[in-house]
C-alpha cells in the first residue's frame, strides 16, 4: 500500500488566466476561498498527502500564506502545465507526486487513494484521470484529464530531457511512460468533479453546481 507519507501533492496555480482576462487564477475565490487555497483544503480533507507545495508565478508571498511551499516555474514564459510538472518534480522530496490543477474545485476525496491503488496495480509509472465528458455530439466519453496524475518522482530526468527538447504537451510525455488511465464514473462519482473554471463565468457556474 502506497503511504501518504509517500506522496507530495503540487497544486498547479502558474497559468497565465488568459481566458480569465489575465487575473491570477489560483486567488479567484470559489465558495468565498481562493481557488488554489480550495485545492490545498480538498486535499488535506482527504488526508492521503503527506506533504504539499504550490506552484505559481505571481503574487508569491499571497501564495505562501497559504502555508504551503511555493516554487515558480524553471522554464520561462509561462510555458504551460508540463512546466510545473518539472518545478514540482525538481522540488519532490518523496517517491510520487500527485499533481492537481487550482482551477478544478469539484475534484473528489478519493482522488489520490483510486490513482495510487491503479498506480500499484499496474506497476505503472504514471496514473492519469479519466472522467466523462460530453462531446458536440451529445455523447457522454471518458477522457483523459492530464493535469491529473500521480507521478513517479524518478521521471524527473525524463521530463527535464522533454522540455528542453522543446516538448510542451503533457500527453506527448506520458506517452513515453507506462501510463494507466483510472475511470472517474463510478455510479456515486460527481460527473462534473474534473469540469475546470476557464472563464469566471464557469466558476461562477461551479458555485451553483450541486455536489
Amino acid at each position: 500500500m502506497i503511504s501518504p507519507d509517500d506522496i507530495t501533492g503540487l497544486i498547479l496555480a502558474g497559468g497565465l488566466g488568459s481566458r480569465m482576462g489575465g487575473v491570477d487564477k489560483g486567488l479567484q475565490t470559489f465558495n468565498g476561498m481562493p481557488l488554489a487555497l480550495h485545492a490545498l483544503m480538498q486535499l488535506q480533507l482527504g488526508a492521503a498527502v503527506g506533504r504539499f507545495m504550490v506552484n505559481a508565478n505571481r503574487n508569491l508571498v499571497v501564495y505562501e500564506s497559504f502555508g504551503a511551499p511555493v516554487w515558480p516555474d524553471g522554464m520561462a514564459d509561462y510555458a504551460g502545465p508540463l512546466a510545473g510538472f518539472l518545478t514540482g518534480l525538481e522540488h519532490c522530496e518523496t517517491p510520487l507526486l500527485l499533481t492537481v490543477p487550482c482551477d478544478t474545485p469539484l475534484f473528489p476525496l478519493d482522488l489520490v487513494p483510486r490513482l495510487a491503488a491503479a498506480l500499484e496495480a499496474a506497476n505503472a509509472d504514471i496514473a492519469m484521470v479519466s472522467a466523462p465528458e460530453v462531446d458536440e455530439d451529445g455523447a457522454v466519453r471518458l477522457r483523459p484529464q492530464p493535469v491529473f496524475c500521480l507521478l513517479r518522482a524518478t521521471l524527473r530526468d525524463s521530463l527535464a530531457r522533454f522540455t528542453a527538447e522543446g516538448g510542451r504537451k503533457i500527453g506527448a510525455w506520458t506517452a513515453r511512460h507506462s501510463t494507466v488511465l483510472v475511470p472517474f464514473d463510478r455510479p456515486h462519482d460527481n460527473p462534473r468533479a474534473f469540469f475546470n473554471a476557464n472563464t469566471l463565468a464557469d466558476l461562477q457556474q461551479l458555485e451553483n453546481s450541486p455536489l
